[in-house]
């Protein structure tokens, strides 16, 4: 149907804008909420129950990463006409990908960035499919320096790649920055790679 994309940087109000534009879509909402964490980990456990705790009790919750790797997609291709589905985020659901193939990236990182952008091409397609109005959140990546490691590297091209598939096809395209979102349609020009 149509989808936009929120892009910008931690805690800017990526998340609460999806909220807010889920919520004045007046449809359904399900929330595809794409962080894996581990439970030990107790700033990231702090995090991920923020936003369990901000979220409205009527919206249908699917965590992602209970799922397997192809649910985010498979989710996607399921929803209904006349609902609206949040991804929160982009780079959480990366972020597992690249974790499970942690190894391979070590020996291989063409190949381990390879796959990423097949899964991405994987994911762009099923938002594609979709019949519901998607809001996808995607964290910055790549305005800072060059990550010191091959694997934050990796990260980082695949997460920039995606993020610029889904602005193309997507209808809306937002910048959020301090808390406010910035239309990149109405005030941007968009540009080719060379």
């Amino acid at each position: 149907m149509s989808t936009t994309l929120i892009v910008g940087p931690v805690r800017a109000g990526k998340s609460a804008r999806a909220a807010a534009l889920a919520r004045a879509s007046g449809k359904p909402v399900t929330l595809l909420a794409t962080a894996a964490f581990d439970p030990n980990d107790a700033e990231m456990r702090d995090r991920v129950e923020r936003h369990r705790a901000s979220r409205p009790a009527e919206w249908n919750v699917i965590e992602i990463s209970q799922r397997g790797e192809d649910a985010l997609a498979e989710s996607l291709r399921a929803a209904e006409a006349g609902t609206c589905v949040v991804v929160d985020a982009l780079g959480t659901w990366l972020g597992a990908l690249l974790l499970g193939a942690e190894e391979r990236a070590a020996r291989d990182p063409v190949g381990t960035l390879a796959m990423l952008d097949l899964r991405g091409t994987e994911l762009a397609n099923a938002l594609g499919a979709t019949r519901a109005e998607v809001i996808v959140v995607a964290e910055e990546t790549g305005w800072g320096v060059v990550p010191a490691t091959p694997l934050g590297r990796i990260f980082r091209d695949a997460l920039g790649r995606l993020t610029r598939r889904i602005a193309c096809d997507a209808e809306r395209v937002e910048l959020v920055v301090a808390g406010y979102a910035l239309d990149l349609r109405a005030h941007a020009t968009a540009v080719d790679e060379t």
